[in-house]
């Protein structure tokens, strides 16, 4: 089962630990904007659900920080697409 998705601030990317490996959404911020520059899921975690649930939690961290995203990756901007619940979150 994966730990929940967490922040790390000092490497500016939203974590997803599972089976030893290291989901990450890397993003900056400016302002009062996220801009989401880039997603990875390894090759082992891919077709399993994995980069959802991590852009999912890092979209929520988001809103609860009360920032506007800007998806420059596009696993990002294909996931908010998909799920018009965070098209408000659009700068």
């Amino acid at each position: 089962m994966p730990s929940p998705v967490r922040d790390n601030p000092a490497l500016a990317r939203f974590e997803l630990d599972i089976d030893g490996h290291v989901a990450v959404a890397n993003y900056r911020v400016a302002g009062d904007v996220m801009t989401f520059t880039h997603t990875e899921v390894p090759v082992q975690l891919r077709e399993r659900g994995i980069g959802s649930k991590l852009v999912r939690g890092a979209l929520e961290a988001a809103r609860a920080r009360n920032l506007k995203v800007q998806p420059r990756c596009s696993f990002v901007g294909n996931y908010i697409a998909r799920h018009p619940e965070f098209l408000d979150l659009l700068a």
